[in-house]
């Protein structure tokens, strides 16, 4: 079996976005890596001039009218962000911005500093309007960000422009989310493989090798985004309780799922919910595999049919759920 593919590779999105197609595309590739830079250019929240920037200048003061693929996005976040005992919260910009996790001067805040953040983050502070496609955020000072969800969003949106040009073949992968499309004609068994990478390894080590086929694939791990203070790792996904890096037994989670949307809400929500909440969760959501990484070196995986996987890392023991 002749195993020849065409990647195609940019950066965006703060990482490198690949493409691969099982035959040369030139002007796809083009099309794609064009959309998502009008997509980041929408919802990036990095830079002063955004769509979301614009809402986030004008908290407090009044509604911004947004396209309808910003609207619809963050009417998607909202209502995830109000699910009760949830750590999926599009309104942490405020907290994001305090901590500077995964970016120059980051810092551990004192507690009235993350008090008065903490003041800024409720997404029952956030008004929208449908009608007109206009988004308030009621008190100064408060910001959206879409980080959690807008990788998988654009993922799926490069689907379907892949589909539209008749190309049922191919891998996005956006840094984290990675999005198989159709079966892979690479290999014998018809199934794309997928690495499971080790936290903190030096040089990309796989923990595992897992198969999959017309699936999303979302990790999402504290060892992304860190850094280590007076012996202490503070990494990017917080508690929007607490104000602080979400502290439980996981180091990684790998949501498998039919888009890379649902895989990155439930790769957050889930982190959140620690290993033996998420697998009561997931026994309710049987459409959804996990892969749960422990920081004892357990792999926990959940609704494990789904799932074909080879441990590569003798270090870590596997269970079945």
């Amino acid at each position: 079996m002749e195993n020849t593919t065409y990647e195609y590779n940019k950066t965006l999105l703060g990482t490198t976005v690949s493409l691969t197609l099982l035959e040369p595309n030139e002007t796809v590739a083009k099309i794609v890596f064009k959309t998502i830079s009008m997509l980041e250019d929408k919802l990036t929240v990095n830079r002063q001039l955004s769509e979301v920037m614009s809402v986030n200048l004008a908290a407090g003061k009044h509604p911004v009218i947004v396209s309808q693929v910003v609207f619809s996005l963050i009417e998607q976040a909202y209502k995830v962000s109000l699910i009760p005992n949830n750590c999926f919260n599009l309104a942490i910009g405020p907290l994001v911005k305090l901590w500077k996790i995964g970016f120059k001067g980051h810092q551990v805040p004192n507690d009235e500093q993350i008090k008065q953040q903490l003041l800024l983050t409720k997404p029952e502070d956030i008004e929208l309007n449908s009608a007109i496609q206009s988004v308030f955020l009621k008190k100064e000072g408060m910001e959206i960000d879409l980080g959690a969800i807008a990788k998988g969003y654009i993922a799926d949106i490069t689907k379907i422009i892949l589909c539209k040009h008749n190309i049922h073949q191919a891998i996005i992968n956006l840094g984290g989310n990675v999005l198989t499309i159709g079966q892979s004609l690479l290999s014998e068994d018809g199934y794309w493989h997928v690495g499971l990478r080790k936290p903190f390894s030096f040089n990309n080590e796989l923990v595992g090798i897992f198969n999959v086929n017309n699936k999303s694939v979302v990790t999402s791990g504290i060892y992304e985004r860190f850094f280590i203070q007076n012996n202490r790792l503070y990494h990017h996904i917080f508690n929007p309780t607490t104000g602080y890096p979400l502290d439980n037994e996981l180091e990684s989670v790998t949501i498998i799922s039919n888009t890379s949307l649902e895989g990155d809400i439930y790769s957050t929500i889930l982190y959140g919910l620690g290993i033996e909440r998420s697998k009561k969760f997931l026994q309710k959501h049987q459409n959804i595999s996990a892969i749960f990484l422990l920081k004892n070196k357990t792999i926990a995986l959940v609704n494990h049919e789904n799932i074909s996987f080879k441990l590569l890392d003798k270090q870590y023991l596997i269970s079945y759920y």
